[in-house]
This record gives C-alpha cells, structure tokens and sequence, in this order.
C-alpha cells in the first residue's frame, strides 16, 4: 500500500489551519488550536485512531471558537480524504462502543464517497472549558462534508459533559482507525459492488 500521507493548508479571514496527517501512524500528535479541550479530543483522534496527526490553528478566538472548530474539521476532512487514496484495499466500514465512567458512546463509519452525518449526543453542559459543546456537531459536520463519509454519532448514556465529548471522540477514532484499516482478504479491490467509492 501507497504512503497515505496528506498535508492540507485552508486560509479565509476568519481563520489559518494547517494539518499533516499520516494514516500510518503511531498516535503521535502535535496540536495548537487556541482551544484547550479541542486539543485534548484532537489528541484523542490520534492516538486512539493510531494517526499522525499535526495541527496548528490561528483563528478569531476573540470572537468565538465556531470558526476554528469547524475550519479544522473541514481541513482535517479534505486531509483524510487525500491520504486515503483510492480506497483500495481498505475495510471502508468501522464501528466502535467506548465508554468512559458513565458515559457510553457509539460511532459507526462508512467511506462511503458521499458526506452524511447523524449525531445524538444530547450534552449535559453547555460549556466544557472553553468549549462550547454545540461546535462538536460543527466539527464533525465540517469534516463529513470535506472526507466524504457517512458517520453515525449516539451518545448512549452519560451525565457529565466532558465524559459525554471524550466518548463521542474515542469512539469516533477507533471506527475511523477500523475503516481505514487493509483488509488482508480484499487486497487491491474496492470495498464497493460499484467498483468505485
């Protein structure tokens, strides 16, 4: 298999977004958005999905976080979306069920070539941090969009805010991790009846 590798630069005047993404990778991570706990469920994306994953973000903080948010989460899309290539090879579906105290989430991920995303995560909090918990939604909607994926999002059960977001990210992560995984069996073909995704 190729080096699935991408680096992606998005500049408009509300925001600079730069993210280098390895597939391959390790779970190593780099992350500088202005936003403490963005970067804490950044990180868990990496290190949970066994990405490499490089990000550094300049945006109207002064404003609020909306547009860092879902500008990475549109560059973090267009990244994967390179990296991964034709497909070929890949199992191109993944789930995972994490929980974490008590909270439980469930993320179920399909490459399936066209942007689709169903998130139920009723948040018990508004704010975790400086996190408004709303822009969860904007990242992922930013990122199906610009990946061209399906995700099915569900926060199952879970009381506090901040159990409910690391759920939702690791759950997320090991799905992704899952669907960009080769597959020994299907080596060289595209997980598709339509020979194409």
């Amino acid at each position: 298999m190729n080096q699935r590798i991408a680096e992606v630069k998005r500049n408009t005047s509300e925001t600079q977004i730069s993210v280098k993404l390895n597939l391959d990778g390790s779970g190593q991570s780099r992350l500088h958005t202005g936003i403490g706990f963005f970067d804490h469920m950044l990180d868990q994306i990496a290190r949970h999905g066994m990405l490499d994953l490089e990000i550094d973000a300049v945006g109207d903080l002064h404003i609020d976080g909306h547009h860092t948010v879902e500008d990475v989460g549109i560059a973090f899309g267009q990244a994967l979306h390179q990296a991964v290539g034709d497909k070929k090879g890949i199992r191109r579906y993944g789930h995972a069920y994490v929980p974490l105290d008590e909270a439980l989430s469930r993320v179920v991920i399909d490459l399936s070539g066209r942007p689709g995303l169903v998130m139920n995560v009723p948040f018990k909090s508004g704010m975790i941090g400086s996190f408004d918990s709303q822009l969860a939604y904007e990242f992922f909607q930013g990122f199906v969009n610009h990946a061209f994926v399906t995700l099915h999002i569900d926060n199952l059960r879970g009381d506090n805010a901040h159990h409910q977001a690391e759920t939702v990210f690791k759950a997320f992560a090991r799905a992704l991790r899952s669907a960009i995984e080769p597959d020994p069996r299907a080596a060289g073909s595209i997980p598709s009846t339509k020979g194409s995704l």
